[in-house]
Parts: structure tokens; C-alpha cells; sequence
């Protein structure tokens, strides 16, 4: 009876399938080729995808255009804007509208590294929360992370008036809501402004077409002196003949 069938150093390697030996081997030139383009491919995908969420961002919210949380540091918003203004840089992007995202992002980050901008901002954010969480008969001093916003569209009470959507939604709508109202105001303070600034514009022009006015008729009188004294002299003496005649009739 032969050993061999049993000894199992003498067994065949079993092959693996094409597929298989194709996963292990090392990629064709022409696999690297495709696999390079598909990487294009999908990273031109995602510059376009985020040059429209820029676009859609609201406009009054660096913090929305930058996509950052409320709380982030000088560095984080530096570095973040770095980020995306190189991947959505008009120069790697081929969407039409990269320019004008490109310039949003720009002043998004302006506006949250300049402080005091920045501050009347987080000002507006923190009045809309407050409001927000009083409008809910929740504390003003709720942290966000707090197990009641957390499962805020569960509660029964808010489910009986119809208040389903999550905090972060509602947060995001009330921010929105405050810094349009904000806008509006300062639009209209500046509006009042230059209604003010053209009133005392037309106050100084009055002022100075009265006083050209002035010098002109003092002009006038000046250059008109003399004929008057020539008049006057001309009445004078006209008067002191009439009145030598009368006396001459008398005698």
C-alpha cells in the first residue's frame, strides 16, 4: 500500500484562481493609469460639491460658510479656511461659479478673525439660543450637549405642538432668523445715516449758495457806489436851483 496519498508534504500547492492571483500581484501600468483617474475624477466631485455648499451657506454665518463650530480658536478658523480655499481654489476648480465662492470664503474668514466683529456676532448667536431655549421653557444656561436638547425632537410636549426637529436644526433657523433681523437694522441705521448726511449736505450748500449770494450783492454795492453818489449829487443840486428860482419869483 503506497504512503504518499497520506503524507502531506508530498501534496500539490493548490492554485489560487485568476481573480485571486490578480488581487495579490502588483497593478498593470493600466490599472494605476484608471485607478488615477477615477481618484481625479471623484476629487473634481467633491471641489464642485463643496463649492455649491458654500454657495447655499447662509451668508450672514462665517461660522456656516466655514463650516466651524461656534467655539473654534483664531487657529482653527485659519487653518480651515487654508483647507478649503486651497481645494475650492478657482485654479483646481472647473465649476463656473469657484470665483465667487472662492471670495465668500475669504470674507467669512475676515469677518471671524476681526474681534470685534466676531464678538457682535457670537452677541447675536448667544441672544437667538437664549430666545430659543426660553421659547422651549428650557434654561438659557443648557449645554449643548445636555440630554435634554439631545432628544429634544422625543419629547411629548414638544411633540404635542408640533416641535419635532432636532436642536441643532432649530439652532441653525433661529441663528438665521436673529442675524437677518440684525441685518435689516443695520441696513436701516445706515439708510438713516445717509439720509442725515444728505440733509446737512444740503444745509451747507444753502449755506454757501447764501453766502456767495451775499458777496455778490456786496459786490454789486461796491461797484455801484459810485454811480449812486452821482445820482445823489445830480438830486442835490437839481433841488438847490428849484429852490433859488421860487425865491427869485418871490422878490
Amino acid at each position: 500500500m503506497s504512503t504518499s496519498s497520506q503524507s502531506p508534504s508530498h501534496s500539490k500547492p493548490v492554485s489560487l484562481p485568476p481573480q485571486s492571483r490578480g488581487s495579490t500581484a502588483s497593478s498593470t501600468p493600466a490599472d494605476a493609469d484608471l485607478e488615477q483617474l477615477l481618484s481625479r475624477e471623484a476629487s473634481a466631485f467633491q471641489r464642485e460639491m463643496e463649492v455649491e455648499r458654500i454657495l447655499k451657506s447662509f451668508r450672514l454665518n462665517p461660522y456656516d460658510i466655514l463650516d466651524l463650530e461656534l467655539t473654534a480658536k483664531p487657529e482653527d478658523i485659519k487653518r480651515k479656511y487654508r483647507q478649503l480655499s486651497l481645494f475650492i481654489h478657482p485654479d483646481k476648480t472647473a465649476h463656473p461659479r469657484a470665483p465667487d465662492a472662492f471670495d465668500i470664503l475669504k470674507k467669512a474668514e475676515a469677518e471671524l478673525s476681526d474681534t470685534t466683529k466676531r464678538e457682535e456676532l457670537d452677541a447675536a448667536i448667544a441672544s437667538a439660543r437664549s430666545t430659543l431655549l426660553r421659547s422651549l421653557s428650557l434654561p438659557t444656561n443648557l449645554a449643548d450637549d445636555d440630554a435634554r436638547l439631545r432628544n429634544l425632537a422625543d419629547d411629548p410636549k414638544l411633540k404635542e405642538q408640533g416641535l419635532t426637529t432636532p436642536w441643532k436644526i432649530m439652532m441653525k433657523e433661529k441663528i438665521k432668523e436673529v442675524l437677518i433681523e440684525e441685518e435689516v437694522r443695520r441696513r436701516k441705521a445706515i439708510k438713516m445715516n445717509l439720509a442725515n448726511e444728505g440733509l446737512e449736505a444740503r444745509k451747507k450748500e444753502e449755506e454757501v449758495a447764501a453766502k456767495k449770494r451775499k458777496a455778490e450783492e456786496d459786490k454789486v454795492w461796491e461797484e455801484t457806489r459810485e454811480q449812486r453818489v452821482d445820482s445823489w449829487r445830480s438830486f442835490n443840486n437839481g433841488a438847490k436851483k428849484k429852490k433859488k428860482q421860487k425865491i427869485a419869483i418871490l422878490g
